[in-house]
């Protein structure tokens, strides 16, 4: 038999209600704080993503990349910022006001060992900021995914954070952290022996080497700002105090893409029972990559949300409620033709009743039992009689009543019983 490819999996019944649920208050957040969503292809020129001298694990390890016809090299997009930014460049976006605030909700790829919260395939929703450089706007996007989680219902959290200091400040700080590993390569594994020269802040990222004393003991980040990238930061911090936003300064996080500057952050779930999967998103400043790949001088920043953790961070805090799909109406039909049970289906559906129709000639008893496992509230009940008299029979589950109403006032009817239940 025919299966899904290993680290894919199909969304269906209440796990697509989830994700659909989620989906449409993330949107709703859009509009709240002003974002345009935005949709980019799936496949990609793989020098979109791929970037001189990046050592992340995402690039060098975990790219579904391929050629046609053995010319164009494409990749499936395993992150969305540098898809969002590609579009930004190619349709002059930075023409527009600044900044140009984007939102997107899509599928990654990146090929890695499946596990809980993590596949092949998976989905994010993401923001980027770009064409402007505020503490301001990076406070404004922290509380924003911040307030996103509040509103899903989750608590236990705080936000970690870090700053990777400006231009000057990192190329001294990757000076220091060559110079103070060097003597430590033996030390390190394989692929951080490659990171060294190449980018050695990814060397603070190993998922190997990170519990290591020569990891622990590297030098600090804080000790090599220059003045300007130290009064930046502070001032991310002020406002997130002002907004009573909880937080921890983490030295030695990095991110895991290595275009990031100044402000990495990552929201992290405090619940016990998160254990590995307790990052439930992240993001930071990149002040050089949208002229790296082509564009005008500007900073951007962004965050994504891996929907996958997402959801099992709620699913582990009790925040879903049967999502199953409940229909409103179940229309029974007991005539020999079904023309007026399809007729009154129909009008039902137009006028916002989610209705569900027997297709079968199937017995009373049996249909009832359908009705009662779809948790449906109203039963119309279709007989001959009622289709000579245009008539149908209402039977109101939640009132306990049943009675005899007119095609054109069952609408009507409906709406002011569907009333008593809004005014409760």
């Amino acid at each position: 038999m025919l299966q899904s490819v290993r680290g894919t999996y199909d969304i269906i019944g209440e796990e697509f209600q989830k994700f659909h649920y989620v989906n449409d208050l993330f949107e709703h957040f859009m509009k709240l704080y002003g974002y345009e969503m935005i949709k980019t292809p799936v496949i990609e020129d793989t020098a979109v993503f791929k970037k001189d001298n990046d050592t992340s694990d995402v690039v060098t390890k975990e790219m579904f990349t391929f050629s046609i016809n053995g010319k164009d090299s494409l990749t499936l997009r395993p992150e969305g910022t540098a898809g969002v930014i590609r579009a930004f460049i190619q349709h002059k976006l930075y023409a527009r006001e600044l900044p140009v605030k984007l939102a997107y909700i899509e599928e990654m790829f990146r090929y890695e060992r499946p596990q809980k919260g993590r596949q092949r395939q998976f989905n994010q929703l993401g923001i980027e900021v770009l064409g402007d450089k505020s503490p301001l706007i990076d406070a404004e996007v922290i509380a924003l995914g911040y307030s996103f989680l509040k509103t899903l219902g989750i608590e236990d959290m705080e936000v970690h954070i870090n700053t990777l200091g400006d231009s000057t400040s990192r190329l001294r700080y990757l000076e220091a952290l060559k110079e103070y590993f060097r003597p430590h390569i033996d030390e390190l594994c394989a692929d951080c022996k490659d990171r060294l020269e190449k980018n050695p802040l990814r060397i603070l990222d190993c998922k190997i080497d990170h519990d290591k004393d020569v990891i622990k003991r590297a030098p600090s980040i804080y000790d090599h700002l220059e003045d300007e990238a130290k009064s930046y930061f502070k001032q991310v911090l002020s406002y997130l105090d002002a907004l009573e936003i909880p937080y921890v300064i983490d030295e030695h996080m990095v991110r895991g893409l290595d275009y990031y500057t100044d402000t990495v952050f990552e929201v992290v779930s405090t619940d016990k029972d998160a254990g590995s999967q307790s990052t439930i998103f992240g993001g930071g400043r990149y002040d050089s990559l949208i002229e790296e790949m082509g564009g005008p001088k500007m900073s951007g920043i962004g965050f994504a949300i891996g929907e996958e953790r997402l959801i099992s961070a709620m699913e582990s805090a009790g925040l879903f409620d049967d999502l199953s799909i409940t229909p409103d109406v179940y229309v029974i039909d007991l005539t020999s033709q079904d023309s007026f049970a399809l007729e009154v289906a129909e009008m039902l559906r137009h006028n916002g009743y989610a209705t569900e129709l027997n297709y079968y000639k199937r017995s009373l008893k049996s249909q009832f039992k359908s009705a009662d496992r779809k948790k449906t509230r109203f039963i119309i009940i279709i007989g001959e009689d009622e289709v000579k008299e245009r008539k149908v029979s209402l039977k109101d589950k939640k009132e306990e009543t049943q009675e005899m109403v007119k095609i054109e006032d069952l609408i009507a009817k409906l709406d002011v019983l569907m009333e008593g239940d809004r005014d409760e």
